[in-house]
């Protein structure tokens, strides 16, 4: 059976609401920075509304990930996942990734997750975006 395309609308809308909130990026915040109302935004979480490819680009760069993430972990039929293309990333990226991945400990990958979001929160409350758009680099 083939997927349907509100599948795929779902799951990147999904991907997208994820990356927002692991930044704690609003809604609203989301929108403004792509010229459109929060209420679309919402529509394109909820896979109401399909992302064009230049708007879902838009996100990836404002969201700090290539645009395949928002696919990363779609099923295809058969259960059969796509693989993912971890070359495309930052090297720091794929570095924090991998070390990421290799940690068992579920009570451990929560507390380093926690971490980095705090730190994000931090570097946004001192006046600096939680991840420049164009800034993929650790300071």
């Amino acid at each position: 059976m083939p997927v349907s395309s509100t599948d795929v609308d779902v799951h990147v809308g999904g991907r997208m609401r994820q990356r927002r909130e692991a930044l704690m990026i609003s809604q609203g915040r989301l929108g403004r920075l792509l010229g459109i109302t929060f209420s679309q935004i919402q529509k394109f979480e909820k896979g109401k509304n399909r992302i064009g490819a230049g708007r879902l680009y838009q996100i990836a760069d404002i969201l700090g990930v290539p645009p395949s993430w928002f696919f990363e972990g779609f099923e295809r039929p058969g259960g059969v996942a796509p693989p993912v293309d971890k070359s495309r990333l930052p090297e720091e990226t794929r570095l924090l990734v991998d070390a990421f991945e290799a940690i068992d400990s579920p009570d451990t990958r929560a507390s380093v997750l926690a971490l980095v979001r705090s730190m994000a929160t931090s570097r946004e409350e001192s006046g600096h975006p939680a991840v420049p758009a164009a800034d993929h680099t650790l300071t």
